[in-house]
């Protein structure tokens, strides 16, 4: 599909959409690629924004993903997509306009979760304040300056930099979660760390076995959990996410928590898809972190202009944070129930190297506080390197 007369539509300027776009022009496509986002402005990264973003070391233009122009590409930004015609080969846009494509790459990533989404609120949707998007960031960021308490609904990597920011700027934090902080990303160990560090730092904690719901008092918001009310300033969900995957209902495309694509990235003979919004597997499972998305980006491009000779995708699950001093990178798959062997350092001393092994086969790997690199981080965890060397 590298002819000149074709067209790649790419839907989302996501990190995956943009990295996919690189990656159709490397392996020589010369045709025309069209990239259609939502949002208004230029494609930037997600990861900075619970991080540098929202602690203000970092302004919304250091986020910015590398310019466009070296891709030729057209950039349609500011245009919501409505549907799909697999048939006729058009992505439906706002104003009942198409793009039409000869192959298309899926990007549209995933927006947060809301407690309405869990049925967990009456309240109406813009009394929640999220952080998925740089607007909220931004938001965000502002209103910690003239906010002194903040609730946080959800304790996992998302909520848990969001709490560490905010006590870092003097904002009295309480996070409440169903179970301790970071425990299904991280396990019981990393998990206690953690907690243990946010509470020195102020961090106060509310385990709500039977649920949060997010409720009106008096004119404030507020969390109220098995009947009792946490009130504060401000509220903040990070209860995971959705992905973006209504436009494709009546496309004839398998839906399954997610857009449905083989090992190759593929969701039909020209459709592929990475990212937040592809799911993989039986049963179907998405694996939204930053650096899945680019590996799986690459693939899709591949696939789509080379079929069956791309080799399959290999997933590298990684993921990192940054909150309450601690340093934490984590790679591979696999339960973290079980006590890691410590490979160097000591928890309690918050400098680590843990690896989680199955019948002596390792399948996760962590580091807290140290320097390793990415590579060597992999290679304990047991992952396998993809063909594109990243």
């Amino acid at each position: 599909m590298s002819a000149s007369t074709h067209t790649i539509a790419i839907a989302g300027a996501s990190a995956a959409g943009v990295t996919a776009a690189e990656e159709l022009r490397s392996l020589g496509h010369d045709g025309r690629i069209v990239l259609v986002e939502a949002e208004d402005g230029h494609p930037y990264s997600k990861p900075p924004l619970s991080k540098a973003i929202l602690a203000g070391s970092e302004q919304p233009e250091d986020a910015r993903l590398p310019d466009l122009d070296h891709l030729g590409l057209d950039y349609v930004r500011g245009v919501r997509i409505t549907g799909l015609d697999t048939e006729r080969q058009r992505l439906l846009v706002d104003g009942d306009d198409a793009v039409p494509y000869d192959g298309l790459i899926i990007a549209t990533g995933a927006r947060a979760r809301t407690l309405r989404d869990l049925r967990s609120s009456d309240v109406p949707l813009e009394r929640e304040h999220l952080i998925r998007t740089m607007a909220d960031a931004v938001w965000l960021r502002d209103r910690l300056t003239v906010t002194d308490s903040l609730l946080v609904v959800g304790g996992g990597i998302l909520g848990m930099e969001v709490a560490s920011t905010a006590v870092k700027r003097g904002v009295s934090v309480t996070v409440i979660d169903l179970v301790p902080p970071l425990l299904a990303h991280c396990g019981p160990d990393i998990s206690a760390l953690v907690e243990k560090c946010a509470r020195t730092s102020g961090v106060d904690f509310v385990l709500a076995p039977g649920g949060a719901r997010l409720v009106d008092v008096d004119g404030n918001t507020a969390v109220s959990a098995n009947g009792k009310i946490f009130q504060a300033d401000t509220v903040v969900s990070a209860v995971g996410c959705m992905p973006n995957v209504e436009w494709l209902d009546g496309s004839g495309l398998e839906l399954q928590g997610g857009l449905l694509v083989d090992d190759r990235c593929r969701a039909a003979s020209n459709i592929t898809a990475a990212g937040d919004v592809a799911a993989f597997g039986s049963p179907a499972r998405r694996t939204p972190h930053w650096s899945n998305a680019l590996d799986q980006a690459r693939v899709a491009a591949r696939t789509l202009l080379v079929g069956d000779a791309s080799e399959p995708y290999a997933p590298r699950p990684f993921f990192w944070t940054d909150q309450f001093g601690l340093a934490i990178k984590m790679a591979g798959a696999g339960p973290v129930v079980d006590a890691p062997t410590v490979l160097d350092g000591s928890l309690d001393d918050n400098s680590v190297l843990l690896q989680w092994a199955d019948n002596g086969n390792p399948h996760r790997a962590a580091t807290i506080n140290k320097r390793l690199s990415l590579a060597k981080l992999h290679r304990y965890a047991g992952n396998v390197p993809t063909s594109s060397g990243v």
